[in-house]
């Protein structure tokens, strides 16, 4: 099982979004392991968007991303970083597919609902910037004999 990060954007949270994205997660068969709400300081905002630094728009990005706090969570499953990516969507809300988040609710590239780890290397810095170790939990959840063969799960 892999584990990656989302963070509900300023937008998503005051569109009241929260739950629908934490739903269609759920639904989708992924294990919530860590989940709050942050401020991000400008430091966590540097280091979360480091591959933007010398772009035009990072800035006004770390100023929207500034402005209210987020809602960072962690999910966890089988292919946890491309499952997340496909059911956020591609970047432009506008033109993501239909079904997913920002396909169903986003119009806007930059004001685009959400955020997901790209790759299994992000996701680990990206959680490792907004979590501390002791708010990551490892448990067992009752659903999983039913979304995962035994061999998917490690077992037999």
């Amino acid at each position: 099982m892999t584990r990656t990060a989302v963070l509900v954007k300023p937008d998503g949270l005051q569109r009241g979004l929260i739950g629908e994205i934490v739903s269609r997660f759920e639904r989708k068969g992924l294990k919530l392991v860590g989940l709050k709400m942050v401020a991000m300081t400008d430091r966590q905002l540097s280091d979360w968007y480091q591959e933007h630094k010398d772009k035009s728009f990072f800035g006004d990005l770390k100023s929207f991303m500034g402005s209210m706090p987020i809602v960072a969570m962690v999910w966890q499953g089988l292919d946890a970083v491309t499952v997340v990516r496909k059911l956020v969507g591609t970047t432009l809300g506008r033109e993501a597919e239909a079904g997913s988040i920002r396909g169903d609710f986003g119009m806007s590239q930059q004001y685009n609902l959400i955020h997901a780890s790209a790759n299994e290397d992000d996701a680990k810095r990206e959680v490792a910037i907004v979590f501390g170790k002791d708010e990551i939990f490892d448990y067992s959840g009752a659903m999983e004999c039913v979304i995962y063969a035994d061999y998917e799960r490690g077992e037999k």
